[in-house]
């Protein structure tokens, strides 16, 4: 059980794997779509119930990390998140191999560092969490190379940012590479970067790891 703080506000941002189709009006039922945030969101408002706490699901299919920027104002700084969590990249990578229009890993940091100078301006008492990019496979050869050889750059860039800002990092490279010798990894990551319902899971159960300790000390 983790405990969160009257009123609460903790903001999921990212791609595709945050976004979990989740659904763009009121509806209860999809608000916060189908990804490790909705999981992340029902156990921890199940355990804090008495509490005014809201979970905002921001996640966007497609996005790089400029995208974030460009959707900050109204989709980050505009919700005044006290828990922020992000999980960006693996889209810069693929949209430099489809089209060259992604962000290298150095251009990925400078966003990156924007993105969280304006949130922690707003409220320097924000608790930041940057969640590690991760790959799986991909059954394209060439393109499996591509991911395998250029996805630690951006790793690097965010457990450096994280160290930087006294973030928490929630590492994930490591947790799906640990199931490679017990399954066939597309049963957590169906097509080597999207997880299912099972690789979800264990995202969740990471990041709830990873930041139960600063989130209940702060």
């Amino acid at each position: 059980m983790i405990k969160l703080k009257e009123n609460d506000v903790i903001l999921f941002q990212g791609d595709s794997i945050t976004d979990g189709n989740r659904g763009r009006h009121s509806d209860l039922n999809h608000v916060h779509g189908h990804s490790y945030a909705y999981i992340v969101a029902a156990e921890l408002t199940a355990d804090n119930i008495d509490k005014n706490i809201e979970f905002i699901n921001r996640g966007n299919s497609g996005d790089r990390i400029c995208d974030l920027y460009g959707r900050w104002k109204e989709e980050c700084l505009n919700l005044k998140p006290s828990v922020l969590s992000i999980l960006i990249g693996i889209n810069d990578m693929i949209f430099n191999w489809e089209h060259q229009s992604g962000s290298d890993p150095d251009r990925y940091e400078k966003i990156y560092r924007l993105l969280l100078d304006e949130a922690i301006e707003q409220n320097p008492d924000t608790l930041l969490v940057i969640m590690e990019p991760f790959f799986g496979d991909k059954k394209e050869p060439e393109l499996d190379e591509y991911f395998k050889a250029g996805i630690g750059a951006y790793q690097e860039k965010a457990q450096k940012i994280a160290e930087d800002y006294n973030a928490v990092f929630v590492p994930l490279q490591d947790l799906f590479d640990s199931y490679r010798d017990k399954t066939d990894i597309y049963k957590l990551l169906w097509d080597g970067v999207h997880p299912t319902t099972a690789g979800h899971h264990l995202i969740a159960q990471r990041w709830k790891d990873c930041v139960k300790e600063k989130l209940e000390n702060r």
